[in-house]
C-alpha cells in the first residue's frame, strides 16, 4: 500500500510540487548538491543515509529532472555523479525559504544559525529570492552559506 495518494497529475500546483519534493530526502539531498556534492559516497556520509534509500532517492530524483547521472572514472570502474539539472536548481529558493523559516521557528539550540551570505555585495540576506541589502537576485554561484556546523567557514553554492 502506497504512504500517500499520487498528486502528480493533481489540480493544484503545490500538489504536483510536493510528488516531486515532497520526501524530505529529496530536499537534504538537493542542499548537498547545491554545495557541489556529487557522489553516493559523499551524499551517503554527509547525510547519514543507508545506501538502499539514497539510491532510491538519486534514481526518483533523476527520474522528474532534479539530478542528471555523469559517469566519472573511479580508477578500476567507472562510476556515475549527480549534477543539478536547471530543474533542480530553480529549486534554490525554496531550500532558502525553508531554511529561514525554520532559524525563524525552529532555531537551534545552541543559537548557530544558517546565514545566507551574498557574495556580490558581501551582505547576510533575509530573503530566499533576492538580497535584501542590494536588491539583486539570489542565484547558485553568486551565493554562499555560513553553516551552523562551521561558522567560520564561507560553503559556497554551486549551479
Amino acid at each position: 500500500m502506497p504512504l500517500r495518494s499520487d498528486w502528480s497529475d493533481a489540480a493544484c500546483p503545490i500538489a504536483r510540487s510536493l510528488d516531486v519534493v515532497g520526501d524530505p530526502w529529496v530536499l537534504l539531498v538537493l542542499r548537498e548538491a547545491l554545495t557541489g556534492t556529487t557522489r553516493f559516497e559523499q551524499l551517503r556520509s554527509a547525510l547519514g543515509i543507508a545506501d538502499n534509500v539514497l539510491a532510491r532517492r538519486l534514481a526518483a530524483m533523476v527520474d522528474a529532472g532534479l539530478l542528471s547521472r555523469t559517469p566519472y572514472d573511479a580508477g578500476n570502474r567507472t562510476r556515475e555523479e549527480y549534477l543539478l539539472t536547471p530543474s533542480g536548481a530553480d529549486l534554490f529558493p525554496v531550500l532558502h525559504a525553508l531554511a529561514q523559516w525554520g532559524e525563524r521557528h525552529r532555531p537551534a539550540a545552541d543559537g548557530h544559525r544558517l546565514d545566507v551570505v551574498h557574495e556580490v555585495c558581501g551582505e547576510v540576506t533575509g530573503s530566499a529570492d533576492t538580497c535584501t541589502a542590494c536588491g539583486e537576485r539570489l542565484r547558485p554561484g553568486t551565493v554562499s552559506w555560513r553553516r551552523p556546523r562551521d561558522p567560520a567557514t564561507l560553503v559556497p553554492l554551486v549551479r
